[in-house]
């Protein structure tokens, strides 16, 4: 399975009526990354395909311009990494190229798609180092990756990486990476809500409101209201 028989796979299904569609997804401004016009589910579908690809000709469609190619990528080491069947020598293979090539994951869909299989999964029994490291990076894809790659540790109801990285992240500048937080605060939260309680209590003034918004949409109508009062009132001092 090669990077070229994939894209000559992927461009049997490319329509220029879908080139605006997949746009509204891309939220980088590299001023470089096209976009093939394919659908995103027959990204996936393809990449499902070649799922067994070697990371040599993953690396190729890294270096591709196009943006549906380099989801393809993603998505094939993604099936890779949530396989069980597959060696834990691949799995280093994926998490170093994932780590490596960052500079090409530069959407906030790459990270979704890859972070807690292909990050997230292979540091369950190692040092996390790593996730602090990107938290601090000025690239804020690398900073989404540091969170949303904790979605791993949560599903085994360990969540203190989870608030540890978020509190690095909370004022972040990016809207993405404050959405991201928001986001697995609250999911971690669904497993300890004490936890999630007193990080807003810490943060729910200060905290980007996207980031804040995401963070108590779960949270039951009355604990809501509260934070919602106690945000309202740092606002106005």
């Amino acid at each position: 399975m090669t990077a070229s028989q994939f894209i000559e796979k992927l461009s049997t299904f490319r329509n220029e009526k879908e080139i605006d569609k997949v746009e509204k997804f891309f939220k980088g401004n590299d001023g470089v990354t096209k976009h093939f016009g394919v659908k995103f589910g027959d990204v996936f579908s393809t990449a499902k395909e070649f799922s067994e690809m070697p990371p040599v000709e993953i690396n190729k469609l890294l270096d591709s311009d196009f943006y549906e190619v380099r989801m393809g990528a993603v998505s094939i080491m993604d099936f890779q990494a949530g396989n069980k069947k597959t060696s834990e020598e691949r799995r280093k293979e994926l998490f170093e190229l994932y780590l490596e090539r960052h500079d090409r994951l530069n959407n906030w869909d790459f990270v979704d798609r890859g972070a807690r299989n292909i990050v997230g999964d292979y540091l369950l029994n190692k040092p996390r180092d790593i996730l602090y490291r990107l938290a601090k990076s000025e690239n804020p894809w690398e900073r989404r990756t540091a969170i949303v790659s904790t979605h791993a540790f949560i599903r085994k109801n360990d969540i203190e990486d989870t608030f540890k990285i978020a509190e690095i992240l909370v004022h972040d500048p990016n809207e993405l990476v404050n959405k991201a937080v928001g986001s697995w605060i609250r999911e971690a939260g669904k497993k300890e809500p004490k936890r999630l309680q007193l990080f807003l209590d810490q943060y729910a003034e200060t905290m980007p409101s996207a980031a804040f918004s995401y963070a108590i949409e779960k949270l039951g109508p009355e604990t809501r209201k509260h934070y919602k009062q106690v945000r309202k009132s740092g606002k106005n001092t």
